[in-house]
């Protein structure tokens, strides 16, 4: 079945038009392929108008709107419900949507229903983007036009479906634990799934707590058959839950360290990347300038892509030129500047404790943190240990928010200032706690004025409070740091 089979005479309501162009790009798409659908959001008309003004005068006329609050007659009527990043799993229209028979869907699951055979599909708390990305990169080298298709605008699902179902390139889908919720819907999964990791994250959401997250992730290879691959961290504890799923697919694994014996999959040893298959070992490449020059952290992010990419085409060579050629990920501990002794690092889409912990371990030394944002009800216990031990009290600038006060919390336990009764004062001698990322970053600046020194901005937290999302983060981070550089960094 295609799309338009799929969608003919059917009612589809959008719930979440929003202003950052995923609703409209889902509602167009449904149009197009000839669904009539209605747009339900809390906003009014007046407040979505930069949304609306992007539909032409031929997609009004199979658009209906419901704005303004949502209502209940509305996800009783349409025939499938379309759902944004933003609503609750436990959401009472959902709810009312699923009694009366409706199918919940998001873009990811409307993807996949119609993709094929020809997927990869990456999840996980970290790594994510870099090794989706990474993947997308070396298969290019061989199919062309392989992009990576998911967590951003630019490359929305279903921006991407047409330009994907035309041809034979391969798939590459970056999936959130958002997307992988209602991915059951279509019954299908990627022909190779990979989860880089799991970490607390997203807590606010999951309310069952990390469980539920791991669940949400465990969707990912729900649907996958015998021969299907999933791909698993075998250094990471969560591995077991997702084994304790008795996945139906084969499963291979990555790690840093020797694969012990009777485990498939990609580890390193002697300098090289090594893959296993069946007792069988093989030589796939030498990586020993890998780690100095991409971060040790990335190490376990080039395994997982290259075994997915030797899983999906047993045939493709990877060669030391394409690794020189790997992109660096906008916004994961991305270098931005690094001259005349100083080193900027953004890491906007660092968004939980353990990314800031693994960006401090990675540059360690002669370094100021920019840090803090939005609560996800995360722990923050860890993290204040790892800057106490990584930083002084004036290298850590604080961007105000209700996750920061959680760290300040645990770092006042730890007496990280030294007396743990200090007093909030922005600038002060004891705790730096500024309400604009500008002021952050003034700081950092004076802080390091002398001497060879790098600013790390990893804030740890989600963005809501201040921006729209670690995106618009990162951007405005750039755009600050690249009005300093014009005017000779004074």
């Amino acid at each position: 079945m295609n799309p338009k089979e799929f969608l003919k005479d059917k009612r589809a309501l959008v719930m979440g038009l929003g202003l950052l162009g995923g609703g409209v790009a889902t509602s167009k798409w449904l149009i197009k392929h000839g669904a009539k659908v209605t747009v339900t959001d809390s906003k009014n008309e007046v407040e979505l108008a930069p949304s609306l003004e992007q539909f032409t005068e031929d997609e009004k006329k199979s658009l209906t709107l419901s704005l303004g609050g949502h209502r209940e007659q509305d996800f009783k009527e349409n025939d499938i419900i379309v759902i944004n990043p933003a609503v609750p799993k436990e959401s009472l229209f959902i709810a009312i949507a699923k009694k009366a028979g409706k199918s919940i869907e998001n873009d990811a699951s409307i993807f996949f229903r119609f993709l094929g055979e020809r997927t990869i599909g990456v999840t996980g708390t970290r790594g994510k983007t870099t090794v989706t990305n990474w993947i997308a990169s070396l298969l290019f080298q061989k199919y062309g036009e392989v992009r990576a298709s998911g967590n951003t605008p630019a490359n929305a699902f279903l921006k991407e479906f047409d330009r994907i179902s035309k041809t034979d390139i391969p798939a590459v889908a970056e999936l959130s634990s958002w997307q992988l919720e209602t991915l059951p819907a279509s019954g299908k999964a990627p022909h190779v799934a990979v989860i880089t990791n799991l970490f607390p994250d997203h807590l606010n959401r999951y309310r069952e707590g990390i469980e539920g997250y791991a669940r949400a992730k465990a969707n990912i290879f729900k649907h996958q058959a015998e021969t299907d691959f999933l791909i698993l961290n075998d250094g990471n504890p969560w591995t077991k839950f997702f084994l304790a799923q008795k996945p139906r697919s084969k499963v291979f694994y990555f790690s840093k360290k020797n694969l012990a014996k009777g485990k498939n999959g990609m580890f390193v040893k002697g300098g090289a990347i090594i893959f296993r298959n069946g007792g069988e070992e093989k030589k796939i490449l030498d990586i020993k300038t890998f780690a100095e020059k991409m971060g040790e952290h990335n190490l376990e992010n080039l395994l997982a892509a290259t075994l997915a990419i030797i899983l999906f085409d047993p045939k493709f060579k990877i060669t030391k030129k394409m690794l020189d050629a790997l992109p660096q990920i906008p916004f994961r501990q991305e270098i931005i500047f690094s001259k005349v002794g100083r080193t900027i690092v953004n890491d906007s889409a660092g968004t939980s404790p353990d990314a800031v912990i693994a960006i401090l371990r990675r540059f360690k030394k002669n370094i100021v943190l920019i840090t803090g944002g939005t609560d996800k009800d995360l722990e923050f216990k860890d993290l204040a240990k790892e800057i106490k031990k990584t930083l002084k009290p004036p290298e850590l600038v604080l961007l105000n928010g209700s996750a920061t006060k959680k760290l300040i919390f645990e770092l006042e336990k730890i007496k990280f200032w030294g007396n743990p009764s200090a007093r909030l004062r922005a600038g002060g001698k004891k705790i730096v706690l500024f309400e604009t990322l500008e002021e952050c970053v003034d700081f950092a600046f004076a802080a390091t004025s002398r001497g060879k020194r790098t600013i790390l901005f990893s804030p740890g937290s989600a963005s809501f409070e201040k921006f729209k999302n670690e995106f618009d983060r990162g951007e405005k981070f750039n755009e600050n740091i690249n009005s300093r550089i014009k005017n000779k960094m004074k």
